[in-house]
């Protein structure tokens, strides 16, 4: 099918963690925040620029943390960014290799599951 690509994801966070929720996305993982449309805005939540795409984190009343549904980040150094997860203080679960991608996961403040992932050379 022609003209189909990925847009964004979004993930849920419980309402008033945008805060905890910029101090992880931007702080330690060091996604740059971007503006939500004003007809958005009143919705809580907030945005990231992830690459090309977008990662929107939406505020849920009925909020229930993603164990095993997740996004998949890939990064280069994968060794040095788990590095700075670990000294944020970030738990981390190994997983094996992958179609030669190296990868682990994470859970972000709310317990939403986050795998980070590397081609292997």
């Amino acid at each position: 099918m022609g003209g189909v690509a990925l847009d964004h994801v979004q993930i849920a966070i419980p309402p008033g963690g945008e805060e905890q929720a910029r101090a992880f996305f931007s702080g330690i993982l060091g996604l740059t925040e971007i503006a939500k449309p004003a007809e958005l805005s009143g919705f809580g939540g907030c945005w990231f620029e992830l690459g090309d795409r977008q990662l929107h984190v939406g505020a849920d009343p009925d909020f229930q943390a993603a164990r095993k549904a997740h996004v998949a980040i890939r990064v280069s150094k994968l060794a040095d960014f788990r590095a700075r997860l670990v000294d944020a203080g970030c738990v981390i679960h190994d997983d094996a290799p992958l179609d030669g991608r190296a990868r682990f996961f994470t859970s972000d403040p709310f317990g939403n599951r986050i795998e980070f992932i590397e081609p292997v050379l």
